[in-house]
């Protein structure tokens, strides 16, 4: 089993900055993505950003310049540096996790979530 836990989240006035963290935790023997996924009030949940284990990234056009996804590979954590943050970015935000586990049968590849946390930017 997989744990993520997310921090960070909470209420920013629009031009500051916030920065979340998710550390993933259990039986995982490597990890591949890793990444940040939004959903606004009323919308579908939509893409953020995400890094490789190689530390490649790729940005959501609505993100690109403001936010900086990185990684910690001893730590198994991701995070988002998020600045310049605008109402429009109010969101509960998941992270989401690709990785290889060990289970009862070997191993296999498996996409875990977690359970959000809320940014609100409002002045």
């Amino acid at each position: 089993q997989v744990q993520l836990v997310e921090s960070g989240g909470g209420i920013v006035q629009p031009g500051g900055s916030l920065r979340l963290s998710c550390a993933a935790s259990g039986s995982i023997y490597s990890i591949h993505a890793m990444g940040w996924y939004r959903q606004a009030p009323g919308k579908e949940r939509e893409l953020v950003g995400t890094i490789t284990s190689g530390g490649s990234t790729n940005y959501a056009d609505s993100v690109k310049g403001r936010f900086t996804i990185s990684r910690d590979n001893v730590k198994n954590t991701v995070y988002l540096q998020m600045y310049s943050l605008k109402p429009e970015d109010t969101a509960v935000y998941y992270c989401n996790v690709n990785c290889l586990v060990l289970g009862s049968t070997g191993y296999k590849s498996m996409e875990y979530w977690g359970k959000g946390t809320l940014v609100t930017v409002s002045s």
